[in-house]
């Protein structure tokens, strides 16, 4: 089983190269924040929750998360060729619980790191937040979950690293310039 977290600061393409692995390889897309986002549409105690820490952009708690991520995990399809994680694990001590979490599974996951420059983050942001509607698109709340992922969630790269699953992409170029190099590592990958 292929299992892939891709990684990268808030705007780096993580759901644009998710959906071009999809299309190539046929793995399930487990995106966090669309599942946060729908339990927030969904008007329940939890989403209202989850709804006032990341609208101020914060991180959900590492419990509630795990939770949500091995409910997903369990009820994959008999036939899964793998799991893309995008936006998970956000914090070392996720890291460290999700690879628990796949060991139970007789599972693992190597890490794609899509490296964007910073200006270039909060330009594909901006452009985003003018027709995607989510409340997290403005430039205040844009610096803090980019100072946020630089302190917090960075150093999850460290985490995988030693463990040697991390492969470190340029994600400056075009989307599918930057699904190329991708696209080169999950090859070399899915044949071993």
């Amino acid at each position: 089983m292929l299992n892939i977290i891709l990684f990268g600061a808030p705007g780096s393409g993580k759901g644009t190269q998710s959906d071009f692995i999809v299309k190539k390889y046929g793995l399930q897309h487990l995106s966090t924040g669309d599942v946060l986002r729908s339990e927030i549409k969904s008007g329940s105690e939890l989403g209202k929750e989850i709804d006032s820490i990341i609208s101020k952009g914060n991180l959900v708690p590492d419990h509630k998360m795990i939770h949500i991520i091995a409910h997903y995990l369990d009820t994959l399809p008999n036939d899964c060729k793998g799991v893309i994680f995008d936006g998970y694990p956000r914090t070392v001590e996720q890291a460290e619980a999700l690879t628990l979490l796949l060991e139970r599974r007789n599972m693992e996951a190597v890490m794609i790191d899509l490296a964007v420059d910073e200006d270039e983050v909060i330009k594909r942001l901006l452009n985003r937040g003018k027709t995607s509607g989510r409340a997290d698109d403005n430039f205040e709340t844009i610096k803090k979950r980019i100072k946020i992922y630089h302190e917090v969630t960075k150093p999850v790269c460290g985490y995988y690293l030693k463990r040697h699953n991390y492969f470190l992409i340029n994600g400056n170029y075009s989307m599918e310039d930057t699904f190329a190099q991708v696209d080169t590592i999950l090859s070399l990958i899915n044949k071993n």
